[in-house]
């Protein structure tokens, strides 16, 4: 079992930066991939940027330019940088854990960007 615990949400203005963090513990693999999901309000969890152990990084197109995932291996962290914040970024996101066909998820952080 992983367990993953985030942290950094908040509210923000229009044009604000958020870091986001999360820790994995328990069982990790060497080979997986860490990220993080949004949902919003009445919409489905998306994805928003994914960051595999070998450093390969994906990111949804509207976050593109404005958001940028790091990994720490060694510490098995995972940290998104939101800079240029927008109010449809308002969302609760969550950090992924996948390996070996296992998956985790955290609990999730709240980010509210006001207009």
């Amino acid at each position: 079992q992983v367990l993953l615990e985030e942290s950094g949400g908040g509210l923000v203005q229009a044009g604000g930066s958020l870091r986001l963090s999360c820790a994995a513990s328990g069982r990790i693999l060497s080979s997986n991939t860490m990220g993080w999901y949004r949902q919003a309000p009445g919409k489905q969890r998306e994805l928003v940027a994914t960051s595999t152990s070998f450093g390969m990084t994906t990111y949804a197109a509207s976050v593109k330019g404005r958001f940028t995932i790091s990994r720490d291996n060694p510490k098995n962290t995972v940290s998104l940088q939101m800079n240029s914040l927008k109010p449809e970024d308002t969302a609760v996101y969550y950090c992924k854990y996948s390996g070996g066909g296992f998956s985790s998820w955290g609990q999730g952080t709240h980010v509210t960007v006001s207009s």
